[in-house]
């Protein structure tokens, strides 16, 4: 996959790094990611993502931009305004990068179309705003054998984490699966919205700036990665923390008594 003299250019500063070099910029190319939502997080993952020269990013989001987005969805513009979303993120990638392909599906990620849309990908980022839809997500990445890197904001911290539960580590231990992590979601109506709690705009930028560089480190294969790592920032503070969790062999999904092998206790789209 030879590139371009405008690629060579345009990829310079990553050519000449020593973790990424031309090789690492072929994988870039040849890699397809998934992002969940063209939101907060989704914004900066898919400006950050075609900078980068990733060769295919499919996009997923069913909602339409409205004026209260644009404090920190920064992928859109005041112009788009009662878009689709997906059309406005495609153009704003096209315009960075125009090598970059984009495949856009303005619907609602579900059960019904879950595991055929991550099929598609090498690296799935989540940027979801719902616990329901990060639980899916994480539970058809496991199923379809994907690299999830799952972001979630909240009025003023951001979590990060990458989830590679198809894998095993270095002791040949299972790595841990979303609900490792997190068995079970809050009962609802305990986490109030972004619009009722609010949202720090350039805390999605952090976050979601990171979780590109995790999806980046996934594809090309430097560095350690947060696999069994929860990265906890704290916006108020500045400060970041890093927890690690294992493999519960009492999960659902990979467990020594797994229960889960289908997406049909989601029920309709999430």
């Amino acid at each position: 996959m030879a590139f371009s003299s405008d690629e060579i250019e345009r990829y310079a500063r990553h050519i000449v790094l020593h973790d990424v070099g031309g090789p690492g910029q072929q994988k870039l190319k040849a890699a397809t990611v998934l992002v969940i939502g063209a939101g907060g997080l989704g914004a900066p993952v898919l400006l950050y993502l075609a900078a980068a020269g990733v060769g295919r990013l499919i996009l997923v989001d069913d909602d339409v931009v409205s004026l209260s987005n644009l404090q920190r969805q920064v992928i859109h513009r005041t112009a788009d305004i009662g878009r689709p979303k997906t059309d406005s993120a495609r153009d704003a990638v096209e315009a960075l990068n125009p090598h970059v392909e984009v495949v856009t599906h303005a619907v609602r990620i579900g059960p019904d179309n879950a595991l055929e849309l991550i099929a598609a990908a090498d690296v799935v980022v989540d940027g979801s705003d719902n616990f329901a839809t990060r639980y899916l997500v994480a539970d058809a990445c496991v199923l379809a054998g994907k690299t999830l890197v799952t972001a979630a904001l909240g009025t003023f911290d951001a979590t990060l984490t990458t989830i590679r539960a198809h894998e095993t580590g270095p002791d040949g231990t299972p790595n841990p699966t979303y609900r490792c992590l997190f068995p079970e979601a809050p009962p609802p109506g305990t986490v109030a919205p972004c619009a009722e709690a609010g949202v720090l705009g350039a805390l999605a930028g952090i976050a979601g700036s990171m979780a590109a560089l995790e999806a980046i480190r996934a594809i090309v294969g430097f560095g350690e990665g947060l696999v069994g790592k929860l990265l906890m920032i704290d916006a108020r503070s500045m400060r970041f923390e890093t927890l690690s969790y294992g493999w519960d062999p009492d999960n659902p999904l990979t467990g020594t008594g797994a229960r889960i092998t289908d997406l049909s206790e989601h029920g309709r789209a999430a």
